[in-house]
């Protein structure tokens, strides 16, 4: 996990241990269309385990009962991503976030990430990066 800057355990002590994917995991197109709609078809309204949002995919231990509440399922993990970037259809994955309950059952951010990335053929350590360019050099006056 030498790629993931974990953090440890919120001061809170809520149990959530995230991990920053540092640089940021880049999804190209062609992987990011098969994740979306793996990701939609194992909806937990339909009886899978994501539920996916604009800037979050979450991932559930058991599908919901009803459609619009998830009943007894519980929460196992988040994973931050934007779409359209760093281009239009590429999606980039910079934050994962698992529950007390996913610890507890042998889950890690790795783990989290490797489920949803296999969707398009990838995991987080074969997954492309975002390319970081060094800061500007500051502005000074002559």
């Amino acid at each position: 996990m030498h790629i993931i800057e974990m953090f440890s355990t919120e001061m809170s002590d809520d149990g959530l241990v995230t991990g920053v994917i540092r640089p940021a995991a880049v999804l190209p197109e062609g992987s990011a269309r098969a994740v979306l709609r793996e990701l939609a078809d194992r909806d937990v309204r339909l009886g899978g385990y994501w539920l996916t949002e604009p800037t979050l995919w979450k991932r559930y231990d058991q599908p919901w009962e009803e459609a619009e509440s998830p009943g007894p399922a519980e929460l196992l993990g988040t994973i931050q991503v934007a779409y359209g970037t760093p281009s239009r259809y590429e999606i980039t994955i910079y934050r994962a976030t698992i529950t007390r309950l996913a610890v507890a059952t042998g889950w890690t951010v790795q783990r989290l990430c490797d489920e949803a990335l296999g969707f398009g053929g990838l995991d987080l350590d074969t997954c492309p990066r975002a390319d970081l360019k060094d800061p500007p050099k500051p502005f000074r006056m002559r």
